[in-house]
């Protein structure tokens, strides 16, 4: 048991790093989690300590399951549904245009460029078709855009490309079955009931010191997950529902909100990012470094050519039609997770699985590191708090404020 208390410590020190890290170099905290996992995967393997830092270690790939399923629960959350209707011509156009571009893309260049046979070639597609909610919303969170009609229009368009992921990795790789049906049923009477018995419930408890909201929350969430998983889905992809579907009462409850993030982004999102990190083979891309980079670039030019046109048709400015298509190039949940698939199921090998990962992963940080340097749309940041407001705000002042305070 002591081995599992010291391989944690390891991974909150690389956490707790990663945050230095990210403000020394004004870089998103997710980023430098990935980029540390990477690191330090690499460091103590070649030392033989790699013990301490196992990502395939059951208890650490729970964990960054749980951190990825609630962080994409509260990206759900944070959508306004007004917004959504609103905008739905737009989070569609840019959430289709975001999957097919790189889909047929990146399985020609597979196909044609590095001779892949066509089934690694269409699963190389699906991996590389992925925006990663995960990495979007973080950084969205951290800068505030969360709280912004651009910001969410990013998340809803997110949304809509990895449905499609997720869509075409069950079409042509898994048929539907019995368990398919029971699944999207109990997701359907889930995602129509659960409002209902929400808002009754967070009325009763509001405020209820035994965090009652919370564990109701993790509750549905790890139900709805274990169910995804049983019928050959993912549980990133019922919690998005029940986010979107809770947007209008647990979205408004900004001190529930906190607490979640409190416990998402303090504790379990680290091991998801530094776990995504950890995962690459840094030895297999040093031998191939030309597959590697074929596959990466094969992303992201059908992901430009194909998002930036999609996204300007809705007259924003330059700079935020640049930083628009760079987010919608991120690419790490449903990527790293559609490559895993194609391995545990004899579609694609492991010197294949090794590249598709490098790829997506360097997805995630590349395009994000460009965006926040150099597109960052500035004028649209919310202001920080006040200083002043040293003490936490009641639930009755947060009622109807959406300020980054409550």
């Amino acid at each position: 048991m002591e081995k599992v208390w010291f391989a944690t410590s390891v991974w909150l020190f690389l956490a707790v790093a990663a945050v230095i890290l990210a403000k020394w170099l004004r870089m998103a905290t997710a980023l430098s989690e990935i980029l540390l996992g990477v690191l330090a995967a690499w460091f103590l393997a070649a030392a033989g300590l790699d013990g301490l830092l196992s990502p395939s270690a059951p208890w650490v790939t729970f964990l960054a399951a749980a951190g990825s399923v609630l962080l994409t629960f509260l990206a759900g959350a944070e959508l306004d549904p007004a917004l959504w209707r609103a905008n739905w011509k737009e989070t569609a156009v840019v959430g289709a245009a975001g999957f097919f571009g790189p889909f047929f893309g990146a399985a020609l260049i597979a196909h044609f460029g590095l001779g892949w046979p066509w089934r690694p070639s269409w699963l190389a597609g699906v991996a590389l078709s992925t925006t990663s909610v995960a990495v979007v919303y973080a950084v969205m969170l951290e800068l505030g855009l969360n709280r912004t009609r651009f910001g969410k229009a990013i998340l809803g368009a997110c949304f809509v490309n990895d449905i499609g992921t997720v869509l075409a990795l069950g079409l042509i790789f898994s048929p539907f079955s019995a368990k398919t049906l029971v699944f999207v049923g109990a997701a359907s009477a889930g995602v129509a009931l659960t409002p209902l018995v929400t808002r009754r419930l967070l009325r009763r408890f509001a405020g209820d010191a035994s965090e009652m909201e919370a564990k109701y929350l993790l509750l549905l969430l790890f139900a709805a997950g274990g169910l995804a998983v049983w019928a050959g889905s993912e549980a990133v992809l019922p919690a998005y529902l029940l986010g979107m579907a809770l947007s209008g009462s647990v979205g408004r409850d900004h001190i529930l909100i906190r607490r979640l993030r409190t416990l998402t982004l303090g504790l379990l999102t680290p091991f998801y990012f530094i776990r995504a990190g950890a995962l690459v083979s840094v030895p297999a891309l040093r031998a191939a470094p030309l597959t590697f980079s074929v596959l990466f670039a094969a992303k992201m030019l059908s992901k430009l050519t194909a998002v930036w046109p999609a996204v300007k048709a809705f007259e924003y400015r330059r700079r935020e039609t640049m930083y628009y298509t760079l987010m919608m190039s991120t690419g790490l949940t449903f990527g790293t997770i559609s490559a895993l698939f194609g391995l545990s199921h004899g579609i694609i090998d492991q010197a294949q699985y090794s590249y598709l990962v490098a790829a997506v992963i360097a997805s995630a940080v590349i395009p994000t590191a460009v965006a926040n340097a150099w597109f960052l749309p500035r004028h649209l940041l919310t202001a920080e708090p006040s200083p002043v407001a040293t003490q936490p705000p009641t639930p009755e002042a947060c009622e109807n404020v959406t300020s980054s305070v409550c």
